[in-house]
């Protein structure tokens, strides 16, 4: 076995699946702080937050293990990445940092109730679209001259990025609405309900808007598809995403299934997700680093795998039995103290 060849695929999958496990865990809840603006009332907010009020400091575990995973495995693209992106990730963490304490102060507060609800959307909110300009950033290609990053400090700004930032925040939406859909029940339940539908539309309407947009990026990551034949092996992916908004469209509003617009909406990022990952392969950093280009010496890469291999059942333990014991339904007049 060649450890320098297998070691970086093995890290790419970890930060991958670190990456995913957080846009799921902790979509739903800044899609909760998107749609706190459409709560008919200050009970109605607490009960919405109520939902996630047990488990949703835990999800942040998933960013800073990739984050981590990142700069271990691939300290050139981490380099890259931190200097080019420094804007966006900054805000990205001061808006979590804002969004936990408004959510925190918020259920303490007597007379700042509503500031502390409005303090709450912003910063899940801008968290949410800081994450789709990083994304976009990415996506759109980091070019770098002798292992630096040459567009400067504004490279991240463009018309590209902005729209994967706007996009994420419906995406982000639209799994908090569906996550209402099944903690909820009663009035909080049907405004979901009405709320999934549209969000449905306009994620797919974006998702197609950056799919028809990336053919024309340098990173040319479309144009992975389409070399040496990949393309009938890719095409499954899109046309799975298709259909699987299709079902969510329509279970967002059947009564009764409560668990099926959520776990489609999950399959949907998936899905998304997938698409992204394979377009990237075998890049770390597109257009032009690859993963073996940026990897850390083996033994480096050993050392960090042992720890890896500890936490990542612990991790995957604790979030499998923080999820169970809060399963089932909210009901409005639980209180988080």
């Amino acid at each position: 076995m060649n450890w320098e060849t297998v070691l970086p695929v093995l890290f790419f999958g970890v930060i991958g699946f670190s990456t995913l496990m957080y846009v799921l865990l902790d979509g739903f809840v800044l899609g909760l702080g998107a749609l706190a603006p459409f709560a008919e009332d200050e009970h109605q907010l607490d009960h919405m937050m109520n939902t996630a009020a047990p488990i949703w400091d835990g999800n942040e575990t998933w960013l800073v293990l990739g984050g981590n995973a990142l700069l271990a495995a691939f300290p050139p693209a981490f380099g890259i990445i931190m200097s080019g992106l420094y804007l966006p990730v900054l805000l990205m963490l001061l808006a979590l940092v804002f969004r936990g304490v408004a959510f925190e102060f918020r259920f303490k507060a007597v007379r700042g109730k509503r500031f502390w609800g409005g303090a709450f959307a912003l910063g899940s909110m801008f968290a949410a679209f800081a994450q789709g300009v990083i994304l976009g950033a990415v996506v759109e290609g980091m070019p770098v001259q002798e292992g630096k990053y040459i567009e400067g400090v504004f490279g991240w700004f463009s018309p590209f990025s902005m729209l994967t930032g706007v996009a994420l925040v419906f995406g982000y939406a639209l799994l908090g609405s569906t996550w209402l859909i099944l903690k909820t029940e009663g009035r909080l339940q049907k405004l979901a309900r009405h709320m999934a539908r549209p969000l449905v539309l306009v994620v797919v309407a974006f998702m197609g808007l950056v799919s028809t947009w990336l053919p024309f990026l340098d990173s040319r990551i479309m144009a992975r598809w389409f070399e040496g034949g990949n393309f009938w092996w890719l095409f499954p992916v899109p046309v799975l995403a298709l259909v699987n908004a299709w079902l969510l469209w329509r279970a967002a509003m059947r009564e009764g299934r409560d668990a099926a617009p959520f776990v489609l909406t999950l399959t949907f990022f998936g899905l998304g997700f997938a698409g992204l990952v394979l377009g990237i392969w075998p890049n770390i950093v597109p257009p032009d680093l690859t993963i073996w280009e940026a990897s850390s010496p083996p033994s480096s890469q050993i050392f960090v795998g042992v720890g890896m291999v500890i936490l990542l059942p612990v991790i995957l333990g604790y979030t499998w039995w923080a999820y169970r014991v809060f399963a089932g339904k909210i009901a409005a007049d639980v209180g988080y103290h």
